[in-house]
């Protein structure tokens, strides 16, 4: 046995450890003829750039219409859907789960509610937070990043916008999980029930919200969901309404609080780049870039091929499950020079893939780069001499098959002065 088919036999991209560090699978896989196939679900894994950018651009082709809880198989994921039918809301079809026309119609609706605008708007108030937040630990010298900040500062504006008690955030974090949960990780039946138990207590407390904000609508983004629609517009049902709120909680939450911990990682490990964008805020935009090219957040997402295509030499059947893996592409020698290496300068970081192409682009993109630009400019305008407490012990993410988060950041600093 060769070297290469040595690797190739030894990649399991549900192996934790390969999780928390996919990138040298990810060499092994794209330099692989084909598109490489899990044998553990019979997915087919999309690594290199261009051939991810053929899949993004051609939704009639590789449809996001596609079961996100297929990941726990078919029976469990049937199992899934009829347990939140009979207790709430099974998951439906809307924004980024659909294909035209309907997905132009829910884009309509909440492009409506994200502009540049409101993010604009809404600067001030992140800086705000993200200070406060900074206030509750610059005098101790030390603090666990992740928690203390990083989860703090999304799901505090999230919630806010949602016209929820900014202070639950640990509750809003508890309801995020959940739903990522059934795309992430394989389950048993009685976990699958349990995690599905976490999501319809956010669903029915949604529920209530939701009702709410329609008879007296507030400045809130549920408000402005609720009431989207124009003149002669059908307006959202609560189905489509829990739909796409478990859409923005699951992705504007998780993928955040994950690129906030990165980019304070990733200054602490290249203290010279830290030193740069002290010295020029300018380059926060490039840093953040780098950072989501670099350890890109959501790792993957599904689709599901319409019809028999061949991609990359490799003939996928109708009906297939196709990961788009953005981790891998966001990392290929042939688009990005020296992929390994972070450089928060370079020319064309912002040419990732992290956040989609085509019409399912994120949504949340400019909010989320907001977020993340804000609270590392006022972590670093705070803090000074800022390290690791201790080495992180491996694996240093969460095990998950979709996304990158870590585990924990424990940092000790000094209080800037002047």
């Amino acid at each position: 046995m060769d070297h290469q088919t040595k690797d190739q036999a030894e990649i399991s991209l549900l192996d934790p450890m390969t999780q928390s560090d996919p990138f040298d699978a990810y060499d092994v896989i794209r330099e692989m003829p084909g598109i490489y196939r899990m044998p553990e679900t019979g997915f087919f894994i999309v690594t290199r750039y261009t051939d991810l950018r053929a899949v993004l651009t051609d939704p009639k082709t590789y449809s996001n219409e596609v079961d996100r809880a297929s990941l726990q198989g078919p029976e469990n994921a049937a199992f899934l859907h009829d347990y939140l039918q009979q207790h709430g809301w099974p998951h439906i079809a809307t924004l980024q789960r659909t294909d035209a026309p309907a997905h132009t119609r829910y884009r309509k609706l909440v492009d409506r509610v994200f502009t540049v605008k409101t993010v604009r708007d809404l600067t001030p108030h992140i800086q705000s937070v993200a200070n406060r937040l900074i206030d509750t630990f610059a005098d101790n010298g030390s603090c666990e990043f992740i928690e203390d900040f990083a989860v703090q500062l999304p799901g505090v504006i999230l919630a806010e916008q949602m016209g929820l008690n900014a202070d639950e955030v640990s509750t809003f974090r508890k309801w995020a999980n959940a739903l990522l949960a059934p795309a992430s990780y394989v389950m048993s039946r009685d976990e699958l029930r349990a995690n599905a138990d976490i999501e319809l207590e956010a669903q029915h407390f949604l529920r209530d919200v939701f009702e709410d904000r329609r008879k007296a609508p507030r400045d809130d983004l549920i408000s402005k969901l609720v009431h989207s629609h124009q003149e002669g517009e059908d307006p959202l049902t609560m189905g489509e309404l829990q739909s796409i709120m478990a859409q923005l909680i699951a992705g504007g939450f998780e993928s955040t609080t994950t690129t906030i911990g990165h980019a304070l990682r990733q200054l602490i490990l290249n203290p010279d780049q830290m030193n740069a964008l002290r010295a020029d805020e300018s380059l926060i935009r490039g840093f953040v870039d780098e950072v989501i090219r670099y350890e890109s957040p959501t790792q993957g997402l599904r689709r599901r091929t319409t019809r028999d295509v061949e991609l990359a030499g490799t003939l996928i059947p109708k009906d297939s499950v196709v990961i788009v893996r953005y981790g891998a592409a966001n990392r290929d020698a042939e688009k990005f020079e020296c992929p390994h290496a972070f450089d928060m300068q370079r020319k064309n970081a912002g040419q990732h893939l992290a956040f989609g192409a085509g019409p399912h682009f994120c949504i949340g993109a400019i909010l989320a780069k907001a977020e993340i630009s804000e609270g590392i400019l006022a972590v670093l305008n705070r803090l000074e001499d800022i390290q690791l407490a201790h080495p992180l012990e491996e694996p240093i993410h969460h095990p998950n098959f979709l996304t990158l988060p870590l585990k924990t950041l424990p940092i000790t600093f000094s209080k800037r002065t002047g």
